[in-house]
Order: structure tokens, then C-alpha cells, then sequence
């Protein structure tokens, strides 16, 4: 009986049948995840985007289940081995992981010590041992020497039988399963330096010696001692207590005292050395990296979705500057849109009379432009430009400094050649950061978001899951912000559900040739563009001062005739019910239900009446670092000092004080109060104040915390004739009840299984 996913998935995500049906339905009619979870509420349950794209990862999953079973019952079928019994079992299979096992002793494979001896015919004589009846084994095995088949004695007709139960033993399923639960359970990563290279690993010096159990080796460690051992400066390993894994395999398989069950102990000691520890190995390297692999992009795509929501200082004009010594500091001019005004070059650290003219050339620049913020790269020379410009005291002025992580990237793009073709990447990389304070969503989707900053081994996990993950989380931040139609850069309209880079082109060169968007409606005169992409789309597109009111909001186009018939049972405009609250207030809700919607979409509907088109996003705060800090050098023990956090990992957050070199707050050290997760306590591009505790300028380590001192409590004044209060005596707790798990296979695996299955008094 095959696997019923839907009730898989209901049960794993704890959500129901229904909704897991419902969903999988709208996604395979094209429906996108932002989509399903913002306007398809009554039908899914109003499951959010999280549940949505779990729903969607966790089928294509079982889907791809479902077609290795196809693909190895059809191997089966050829092969002529399969039978009722196994077919049932593959059916069943509930992980990718146990299918495999199953298929394992009748996966076609290259010559093996064990095929080696069935083809001497030793297959009868390792039933025999097996059985574990007699102890004259050396009379059974006389039997089998073949001088033509290369077995000329006793011991080769036994050494050959024992490859045949070692095999066996080492592809047994459920032994498979015990076995790797012990390496799960017990087992531990061993780390050695390779002779010669203590130089070269410096880096890694921490695990030149290093040992720590599987089941507790966190994802960053993980990784760092995969990376380690790929550049060839650590040898990685994973151990098991030997005798654990032979008394595993000897409870399992032996079954009595004889001279045969002495041949099948040493089958099964060599089953372990040969083949079951070298493939456990393996199997634990893979399945503990495939965990870090998860547990690294879901950190990493939870700092890109902080950084892409950071707060933009919004539509002002902007002077942006990309800092430098010798060559000088890129200095560009932005409209309140974005667009390059004016570039030039400034040299306020190059002499005295450099600083001079850069100081007048920005005070011109900031006066005929009336420029309302300078967003200045966070680079070298960075914080020696901040200094300088904060030095010259322009009145009513933001200065900022931006990260510019990407920025040399996105510069040398083809998305930056194409933008300024007769630009150099200076300018460009100067227009990235000014841009990048006015809006940073808009400006980060232009580069590839592993570029952005915020991760730890982007390049050392798997890159199509890290892909999928960031593009989920890219589509996620766009739509839930929204976009205006008529300013909006290819870049980022592509990631508006229903809409990609093809489509995204169609719209910018319509607007460019018949000007700006009115109406909603009009994007069904873009080429290719249908009604699926437009119903996917057009809730997330808003237009500014558009000829429909509703089109400035997130009101979806297929509910105006709702909000218009609002509307006309309270005998006003649309333009005043989204004005006044006291209008809205007198919407009955419950007159509005009908099959297709309900009091979720109606909710949503009354929400953005009231605040159409408001930007998610927290208020804008400048930020500055304190003054004359400017190096590693400039630091020591004790002091306190403002920063900005700029990544998130398991093992705590690093944050930019200013000094070129970001600064470490371990877990332990960010707050008072015991945390599990630093997004408990802080988030990418948080303002936070920090004390330094350790420098360590030779490896350019820099570690802080943030916890506060704590006071010691008031000691209590004494009561007078205080009484004494009775305490009622607490029960002991009760003695934990120790259960061994056991997990057994009910269906026969070959002659030799159902052999064993009889002496061990149960089926296998």
C-alpha cells in the first residue's frame, strides 16, 4: 500500500488533509507562494508562507519518493527478484534512506569478495554456517574444494563463506538501521592536523585536535571542519565504540556457541571494518551535512530577509560616496528616484590642499542640490571620509555609513553596464551605495544574494537548495513590501509573483514607450503577459495617484466590486472610505461573506483601506560610530562603543564598530538571560551598544559582548517578629522509565534471511 501523502504532510506540519490538498492544488495551477498565503486565505486555511512553501518542498520530496520506487520496482521486476513480499515493503517505505536499504542486496553492483565466492559455488556451504547447527563446519566445507573454481582447502571454502555472511550482515536492512543509530547516537568527529600544515591552518587552529559527538557538532562546525579538511589541512573522521558495533552485530547474528557461530562472529567483525563502518561513515557525513546545509541557509536566508527589510531613508536626494586614499573618493549625485545626477572625484585624504577643494566641492554639491543625506561606503577609508564629512558640520544634514558588501559586484554586472553604459565601475559602485540607503531592497536585488554579506559558507553548501532559499526569501520581502509600477527596475520586478525576468522586460519596455502606468488593467497590454500572471501579480503592483483609487493599495483587483459595493451601501466614494475611519467603522463585515471570501480577506481588505500601500518597514534611524575609533589598533579591553549588526550565525552575532574588522558577540555573551537563538535578542542592521573584551590584532579577532552589569539585589531589611511560613514539601520526582526501541522488518530478504528468521524464532 502506497504511502498517502497528504496525510503525511497534514500529520508532519501539523496542519490538515484539506489544506495540504487545497494547497497543492493552486500551486500545480501556477498559483506562486506569496499568492496562495496573501489572497487565497479561505481556501488554504490562511496558512502563511512558511507553511505554503513547506507544503510545496515536502511534496516534491515525497513525489520524488514516489518515482525512485517506480524506477527500483521496475529494476526489481527485470532482475526477476522481486516478490510480494518486497514489493509491499518498497510501497511502504516512508524515507529515501530505508528504500535504498531495501534495495541494497539487489542493487546491481561491480564484483564483490562475496560475489566472488557464489561464483565458486561457497553460497550452500554459507547457508550452512549461518544455520549455526553443527560444529564439524570442516566436513561440510571438504565438500566444496574445487581446484578448477581456486578453492584448494578447508579455509578458503570458509573464508569464502564468511564473505558471503559479511555481505549479507553489512546490506541487512534492519541491521542497517541499528547500525546507523549507533553512529547517530554514539558516534564522534575526530579532527588531526596534517604534518606540515600549522602554518597554512592557522585559521583552523582551534580543531588541530578536536573531537565532539555527532549527534551535538553544530552546523558551523560542521562545515568549518568539511572546509578544513577539503583544503587539505585536517584529516576528518567519525568513530564508533568498536565494541558496541560488534556486540550489535553478534546479539543480531549469533545464535550459539558452536564452531560455526565462531565463523559467523568473524564474519560479522569483518562485516563492520569492511563494509558496514566505511559506508556508515559516508552515510553520516552526508546526512549530518546535508543538516548543516539546512541549518546554515536558513540562517543565512533569515539575515538576507533582515538586511533586504532594513528601513530606506526613502525618496531624498542623495550624495553617495565611494571612499578611497590614493585614488581619491567617487562622490555622485541621486534624484529622490535614484537616478545619476552628477559624478565627480574628491581627495580629502591626500594633503592639505586636497581636503581643502573636496570640503568646498561638497559644500557646493550639497547646496545646488539641495542634498538631504551622504551615504558613504563602509570600505577602506570609510570611516576616515565619515570623519571628514561629519567634520565639516553641515546643518540639517544625514550622514551615513552604508555596507557596501555587493557593491563591486553589482558594479561590474551586466545589470550595471546596461544602467551606465559609459560609466566605470566606481561610479557605479558609488550609485549602488547611495541607493542602497535610499532603498536597500530595491537596490540589493539587482546582485546575486549570496553576494550580499550576510552568510557563513555560502560556497560550502549545497547550491541549489541555497538558491531555492534565497529566492524564496528574495520573492517573500519584494511582494510583501510591494512595488511601484511605474518606477520599479526590471531587477526587482521580476520577483513579483507571476511576473520573472521575461515579463519583467515586457513591462519596463512598455513604459518606456507609452508612458506611465494608470491602471491596473493596463498590464494586460503587455506582450505574453496573461490573465494567470496578471491575477498572480497585479495585488503586489501599486501605482501611485492612479485613475482607480484601489490600485495604490494591496486590495486585489478580483475584490473592487466588493470594495466598490462597500462603498455604495454606506452612500460614499471610495476615495472617502479610505479616508475616514469613521466610515470603515461602519462596515458590517458579515454582510460581505459569500463562498469565495470570507472574514480573512475581508480583514486584509478593511486593513489596507485604512493605510493603502503603507510600507512595512520600521522608520529610518541614522546611526554614526563613535568618533576617532577608526582601526583595530584604536581598540582596548572595557570600552564601550555603538555598532550595527551585520550578520547572525548560530554561535552568536558580528557587528561593524567601525574599525574594518566586524567584532563577535558570542551566544553566551548577548544577553543576561539564557538564549538559545541570537534572533531572540538582535537582528541584521539592529543599532546595538557593545564592550569590548578581547583584541586580537595578530588574527584580527575582535570579541565583545552586550550584556549589562549586573547589580547585586538589595540585601532585605529585617521584619520584626517575622513569622516563620510553612512550606508545603515538594514530591521527588518521578524516575525517568527507560523503553529500548526496537524496530523490526516483518518480510524475508533471501533464502539466507528466512534461514535466520527461523533459528532467531521471528521473520526478518
Amino acid at each position: 500500500m502506497a504511502i498517502n501523502k497528504n496525510k503525511k504532510i497534514a500529520s508532519e506540519l501539523s496542519v490538515t488533509e484539506k489544506q495540504v490538498q487545497v494547497t497543492i492544488n493552486l500551486l500545480e495551477e501556477g498559483g506562486t507562494v506569496p499568492f496562495i498565503a496573501r489572497y487565497r486565505k479561505e481556501m488554504t486555511g490562511s496558512l502563511d508562507e512558511v507553511q505554503v512553501a513547506a507544503i510545496r518542498d515536502r511534496n516534491q520530496q515525497l513525489v520524488e519518493l514516489e518515482k525512485r520506487k517506480e524506477a527500483i520496482l521496475k529494476s526489481m521486476t527485470e532482475m526477476e527478484k522481486l516478490t510480494p513480499e518486497l514489493e509491499k515493503q518498497i510501497l511502504e517505505a516512508e524515507t529515501m534512506t530505508l528504500l535504498e536499504d531495501i534495495y541494497l542486496p539487489f542493487k546491481p553492483k561491480r564484483k564483490t569478495k562475496a560475489s566472488v565466492a557464489r561464483e565458486k559455488g561457497l553460497q550452500k556451504l554459507a547457508d550452512f554456517v549461518m544455520e549455526q547447527h553443527s560444529s564439524d563446519i570442516e566436513s561440510e566445507a571438504l565438500k566444496y574444494i574445487n581446484d578448477e573454481k581456486g578453492v584448494l582447502t578447508i579455509d578458503d571454502a570458509l573464508a569464502g563463506a564468511r564473505d558471503i555472511l559479511a555481505e549479507f550482515m553489512a546490506e541487512h536492512p534492519e541491521m542497517r538501521g541499528k547500525m546507523r543509530e549507533l553512529f547517530l547516537n554514539s558516534g564522534t568527529f575526530h579532527s588531526k592536523l596534517i604534518k606540515g600544515k600549522e602554518l597554512e591552518g592557522q585559521k583552523y587552529k582551534d580543531y588541530f585536535d578536536w573531537s565532539e559527538a555527532v549527534k551535538t557538532a553544530p552546523s558551523h562546525r560542521i562545515l568549518a571542519l568539511r572546509r578544513a579538511e577539503k583544503e587539505i589541512i585536517l584529516t576528518l573522521d567519525i568513530e564508533v565504540p568498536e565494541e558496541d558495533a560488534q556486540y550489535l552485530l553478534e546479539s543480531f547474528f549469533v545464535i550459539g556457541t558452536n564452531a560455526a557461530s565462531e565463523q559467523v562472529r568473524q564474519a560479522a567483525a569483518d562485516a563492520f571494518k569492511r563494509l558496514l563502518k566505511p559506508s556508515m561513515e559516508t552515510e553520516i557525513r552526508l546526512l549530518t551535512k546535508k543538516q548543516a546545509d539546512t541549518e546554515a541557509i536558513r540562517v543565512f536566508a533569515d539575515n538576507a530577509r533582515q538586511l533586504l527589510l532594513a528601513a530606506p531613508v526613502g525618496q531624498k536626494r542623495i550624495m553617495a560616496i565611494d571612499p578611497g586614499f590614493r585614488t581619491g573618493c567617487k562622490l555622485v549625485i541621486l534624484d529622490e528616484q535614484g537616478q545619476l545626477i552628477e559624478n565627480t572625484n574628491i581627495y580629502p585624504h591626500n594633503g592639505n590642499e586636497s581636503s581643502k577643494e573636496a570640503e568646498k566641492t561638497i559644500r557646493y554639491l550639497v547646496d545646488k542640490y539641495k542634498i538631504e543625506a551622504i551615504a558613504i561606503g563602509n570600505g577602506t577609508a570609510g570611516r576616515e571620509t565619515e570623519t571628514f564629512v561629519r567634520g565639516m558640520k553641515i546643518s540639517d544634514l544625514i550622514v551615513v555609513m552604508v555596507n557596501e558588501s555587493g557593491a563591486s559586484i553589482y558594479s561590474a554586472s551586466e545589470v550595471a553596464r546596461e544602467e551606465f553604459p559609459d560609466k566605470d565601475i566606481t561610479v557605479r559602485g558609488a550609485v549602488s551605495i547611495g541607493r542602497r540607503l535610499m532603498d536597500p531592497l530595491a537596490e540589493l536585488v539587482k546582485i546575486d544574494p549570496k553576494s550580499i554579506g550576510v552568510g557563513q559558507y555560502q560556497h560550502d553548501v549545497d547550491q541549489n537548495q541555497l538558491q531555492t532559499s534565497l529566492d524564496d526569501t528574495v520573492i517573500s520581502c519584494v511582494n510583501s513590501i510591494g512595488v511601484e509600477l511605474n518606477t520599479a527596475s526590471k531587477q526587482i520586478l521580476a520577483y513579483i509573483s507571476g511576473l520573472g525576468p521575461q515579463l519583467a522586460q515586457n513591462i519596463v519596455e512598455y513604459r518606456n514607450k507609452n508612458g506611465a502606468f494608470k491602471r491596473r488593467n493596463d498590464l494586460k497590454k503587455i506582450p505574453r503577459l496573461g490573465d494567470k500572471a496578471f491575477e498572480q501579480a497585479a495585488g503586489f503592483l501599486r501605482i501611485r495617484n492612479a485613475e482607480h483609487p484601489l490600485d495604490s493599495s494591496a486590495v486585489h483587483p478580483e475584490r473592487y466590486v466588493l470594495v466598490e459595493q462597500m462603498a455604495k451601501d454606506l452612500n460614499c466614494t471610495l476615495e472617502d472610505l479610505m479616508k475616514d475611519d469613521q466610515l470603515r467603522k461602519r462596515i458590517k463585515l458579515q454582510n460581505y461573506i459569500s463562498e469565495t471570501v470570507g472574514l480573512p480577506t475581508l480583514n486584509d481588505i478593511l486593513s489596507e483601506l485604512a493605510k493603502p500601500g503603507l510600507d512595512p518597514r520600521e522608520q529610518f534611524e541614522a546611526f554614526s560610530f563613535s568618533d576617532g575609533i577608526n582601526a583595530i589598533t584604536d581598540l582596548y579591553v572595557g570600552m564601550t562603543l555603538p555598532g550595527i549588526i551585520t550578520n547572525i550565525t548560530a554561535f552568536g552575532a558580528f557587528v561593524d564598530i567601525g574599525v574594518h574588522q566586524d567584532g563577535l558577540v558570542h551566544l553566551s555573551q548577548m544577553s543576561n538571560k539564557f538564549i538559545k537563538d541570537p534572533n531572540e535578542v538582535v537582528k541584521v542592521s539592529q543599532k546595538v551598544m557593545v564592550k569590548v573584551t578581547e583584541v586580537d590584532v595578530a588574527r584580527k579577532r575582535i570579541a565583545l559582548t552586550m550584556k549589562t552589569e549586573e547589580r547585586p539585589a538589595p540585601r532585605p531589611r529585617p521584619v520584626e517578629q517575622a513569622r516563620p511560613q510553612a512550606t508545603k514539601p515538594q514530591a521527588p520526582a518521578p524516575k525517568p522509565i527507560l523503553r529500548a526501541n526496537k524496530v523490526e522488518s516483518d518480510e524475508p530478504q533471501s533464502d539466507l534471511a528466512i534461514k535466520l528468521a527461523a533459528l532467531k524464532g521471528k521473520f526478518l
